[in-house]
């Protein structure tokens, strides 16, 4: 054996097999799908959750609740965990938030909660604030920013109040 025949007959990029193309081509008259059977016939592919007939799985398992896929992501920091992590005077938002740790996930819409106490002058900058940590902020001399975030989506514009 020498080094060369190593990598004999090894390809990198393998051709697709061409199906149907005449007895030449070794995949010809029954195109690689056996004489007779199921799977030999026409429309034969089943679909991926079918169990030979009986109940499949996904339909025996009871349904409950509902994910709204347009639902916007909130992530969420108390004013307990403000108090903790920045010193009187700084400013809060959402790039110092992802700094000390406190709201690294992804997110649309960044909530202040009020949970916890806090007693230093904090301006912080958030789409949306619980009366609590509004009240809680203000009290303790800090001052708040509302940032615009994302609107959630209106599928039937039609349905919406209109202003009078």
């Amino acid at each position: 054996m020498n080094i060369d025949d190593v990598h004999q007959g090894i390809v990198k990029y393998k051709r697709r097999k061409r199906i149907g193309r005449g007895p030449g081509s070794g995949t010809g008259k029954t195109s690689a799908r056996g004489h007779n059977g199921q799977r030999s016939r026409a429309g034969s592919s089943q679909s991926v959750v079918f169990e030979g007939g009986r109940m499949p799985l996904v339909r025996r398992i009871p349904k409950r609740g509902f994910n709204n896929r347009f639902a916007l992501k909130v992530a969420s920091v108390n004013v307990g965990q403000l108090e903790e992590a920045f010193e009187v005077g700084d400013a809060v938002t959402p790039e110092s938030l992802k700094e000390n740790n406190l709201a690294k996930q992804n997110y649309d819409v960044l909530k202040i909660l009020g949970d916890g106490e806090i007693s230093k002058a904090l301006t912080v900058s958030a789409h949306r604030f619980s009366g609590t940590a509004r009240e809680k902020i203000e009290k303790a001399g800090g001052t708040i920013i509302e940032l615009p975030g994302k609107r959630p989506v209106v599928k039937n514009k039609m349905k919406q109040s209109k202003p009078n």
